[in-house]
């Protein structure tokens, strides 16, 4: 009788760690799904700050710059597609790495869009002097620091989740909920960003 006792005791001892440890991991890896949510949560947050600045900077070059259509008509277009992009549900962005892609590539065009806008101006020495277009371009220059910080914290986040993903046992607890969890894609340098831009004097 006691070793049958002892046997039962044994078996629901070794029950409750096992479900324990699946619990205790369960829980840490929606702890680090959701600080990769959160950060992408950011992320898209700044995004929206440099698509907000986007219509002001085209107005006030605009004023000085009438007949640069075509690159106005870049820009805007460029701002268009991010939003169509950007209207796909933001969990769905930041789970599928084919979305994630196609919303990185959307979001390279404006920024060479807004490049291009920013080297028009350049030849505006008018448009240089006001206050207007000197605020804006500093609040786009600060908005473009942000964004890097936030892709890299981004991909920090993501690097952590998809570690814990793959390491073992957590990968046996990954395993028996199915699509619970998935990888998370990381942001990637844009294409030729390998190469130094060639200066000409």
């Amino acid at each position: 009788m006691s070793r049958t006792f002892l046997a039962i005791a044994a078996i629901v001892v070794v029950l409750l760690v096992a479900g324990g440890w699946i619990a205790s991991t369960y829980n840490r890896l929606v702890g680090l799904d959701q600080s990769v949510e959160a950060q992408w949560a950011q992320v898209e947050n700044v995004y929206q700050r440099r698509a907000d600045l986007v219509p002001n900077l085209v107005e006030t070059v605009k004023g000085a710059a009438e007949f640069e259509r075509e690159t106005f008509t870049a820009v805007t277009e460029a701002r268009a597609k991010v939003g169509q992009v950007s209207a796909q549900p933001a969990e769905d962005l930041s789970r599928d790495p084919e979305a994630f892609r196609r919303w990185q590539e959307a979001q390279g065009q404006l920024g060479s869009a807004l490049s291009r806008l920013l080297v028009v101006a350049e030849n505006y020495p008018e448009l240089h002097a006001t206050a207007a277009f000197r605020d804006l371009q500093a609040q786009l220059e600060g908005t473009e620091n942000r964004i890097s910080v936030e892709r890299m914290r981004f991909n920090e986040s993501a690097r952590d989740y998809n570690t814990a993903l793959q390491t073992f046992p957590t990968n046996v607890v990954v395993g028996v909920f199915g699509g619970r969890f998935a990888e998370r894609p990381y942001f990637a340098a844009e294409a030729g960003a390998e190469e130094a831009p060639a200066v000409k004097f």
